[in-house]
């Protein structure tokens, strides 16, 4: 009888993922990121979702000013097995804007993802992923919807908090409580 092969998923680390990049097996033409140990394609980019991240990165230099690194499409460090880009980070300053290493869960102050055609996967599988690595706030920009959905209060199974900001609202991240952003500004 012959015996049955079973294949298994071999896991990727984010040393060996950060390995590929540093030596050119992915390139900044690879759409991925590392999620759960599992290379992952990222939906294309349409250019509403290249505008409203644009926005959003504009409104938030702006508005955190020398309070945060304003980051868009940076990676993030999340343990030993994601390192996924969000559209945008603000991050805690640090004089070399994080040249030296990629910031990890604390280092984030606000995490944002811009969706339209990702927005169940942003709103359970990454939802789940920040959550459960300490991300104090979290952001879905819902583009379809036109709303802002924030996360806030991290626990194991998701975020304890969860407020919807239509474009007749502005919003805050907790981080700047009197620093607000006009929802309708980011889908202008």
């Amino acid at each position: 009888m012959n015996a049955v092969f079973t294949p298994t998923r071999t896991r990727i680390t984010t040393d060996l993922y950060e390995k590929m990049v540093t030596t050119g097996v992915l390139t900044q033409y690879d759409r991925v990121e590392l999620i759960e140990c599992e290379i992952l394609d990222r939906a294309p980019i349409s250019a509403k979702h290249a505008a409203a991240t644009a926005r959003l990165t504009r409104l938030f230099i702006l508005a955190a000013g020398d309070l945060a690194v304003v980051s868009p499409g940076g990676p993030v460090n999340l343990g030993d097995c994601s390192e996924p880009q969000p559209d945008v980070l603000l991050l805690k300053p640090r004089a070399d804007y994080y040249g030296s290493k990629i910031p990890e869960a604390r280092d984030v102050l606000l995490l944002i993802e811009v969706s339209d055609s990702t927005l169940t996967f942003d709103q359970s599988v990454k939802l789940g992923l920040y959550a459960r690595h300490g991300i104090a706030e979290y952001w879905v920009i819902d583009l379809e919807g036109q709303q802002v959905v924030t996360y806030r209060e991290p626990a194991a199974m998701g975020y304890a908090r969860k407020l919807e900001f239509t474009t007749a609202d502005a919003v805050s991240p907790q981080a700047f409580p009197d620093r607000t952003v006009v929802v309708t500004k980011i889908f202008a």
